[in-house]
């Protein structure tokens, strides 16, 4: 793959290791698979300045640093356990940077209901062809894989698809997570005459089409914000003009970049060999003596996702990937 696809993975990548099955190994990087909403209004001030959200104790009336902010698990109404990061790290399942593909399913056989993210796993290192022979010989099968998995100090159970050649990683709501019928209080259901599931069946024939129109998953209430934005954007009312270094940082920052788009372009160059990601990048800075709350703050600033739920040594690593 070419380095400079092998780096913009690498930096997008939630994870990196290998997926595992038999003898097989395919190294993998994860990738996000949904975009964000495109729309997204935020609160401002009067004068245009973005608001911070900042945590208030009501009980002193006053602003709580990040420093102060502790967790706690709350096992009666008003009535918490505190639980502290060390205790949390304590009982994080153990690093592994392994998909090990034990089990395989028809794909029909897992539910939707137990859909929860999707990601794209995407190849890495010199090699393409275990990863395209596990994608097309699943797809093939219409088999989906089963596994856990640990990212960010947090077990995860996923289900791995093939689409068209490129494996997708799911991950799943545990059973715990889905509600039953009984538990959201549905009414007892009445019985219903064949006459009457008849007619049902003829209506929904009816109105049953061969695949599903693009433009009936097209986000409409989005688009409609964007046609008003759009409008007043054109007349000029209710806009705040941005200052001249947010102008800049926005032309530089601006570019959208498809990665399937990355990710197909990568795949036709099989065979290429890329170099180590940042290997040309020159000296990493050292951030082995920064707190874990310095590091989170640099890493807002980078706006790097998922910076939340790392650790400090990942939160290092994100910070040096992003140079």
């Amino acid at each position: 793959m070419p380095e400079k696809h092998e780096d913009l993975l690498r930096r997008r990548a939630f994870w990196s290791g290998t997926v595992t099955f038999g003898l097989v190994s395919v190294p993998v990087a994860l990738l996000p698979g949904n975009r964000a909403r495109k729309v997204s209004l935020q609160m401002l001030a009067p004068d245009g300045t973005p608001l911070e959200r900042r945590y208030v104790c009501p009980a002193e009336d006053r602003f709580v640093s990040r420093e102060e902010i502790v967790r706690g698990y709350e096992v009666e109404k008003g009535s918490f356990v505190v639980v502290s990061d060390e205790e949390l790290e304590s009982l994080a399942p153990e690093r592994s940077r392994e998909i090990d593909l034990q089990r395989f399913v028809p794909r029909e056989q897992i539910s939707p209901f137990f859909f929860d993210r999707s990601y794209l796993l995407v190849p890495t290192g010199d090699t393409r062809k275990p990863y395209r022979l596990l994608a097309e010989t699943m797809e093939r099968t219409g088999r989906a894989g089963v596994a856990t998995f640990v990212m960010r100090s947090r077990e995860y159970l996923v289900a791995i698809l093939a689409e068209e050649g490129i494996l997708r990683a799911v991950t799943l709501r545990f059973r715990e997570e889905i509600r039953s019928p009984d538990e959201a209080g549905l009414p007892e259901t009445e019985a219903v005459s064949d006459a009457d599931l008849s007619a049902m069946e003829e209506a929904i024939q009816e109105a049953t089409v061969r695949e599903i129109d693009e433009k009936d998953l097209a986000d409409a209430d989005a688009d409609r914000i964007l046609a008003l934005v759009e409008k007043k954007m054109q007349s000029g009312r209710d806009v705040i003009p941005l200052p001249e270094s947010a102008e800049e940082e926005e032309e530089e920052t601006g570019k959208v970049i498809d990665l399937m788009e990355v990710l197909k372009r990568s795949m036709e160059e099989e065979g290429s060999s890329a170099e180590s990601a940042g290997g040309k990048a020159g000296r990493k800075p050292d951030l082995s003596s920064r707190t874990k709350k310095e590091l989170y703050e640099q890493a807002r600033r980078l706006d790097i996702p998922g910076r939340s739920d790392m650790d400090k040594d990942e939160l290092v690593r994100a910070i040096q990937e992003r140079g």
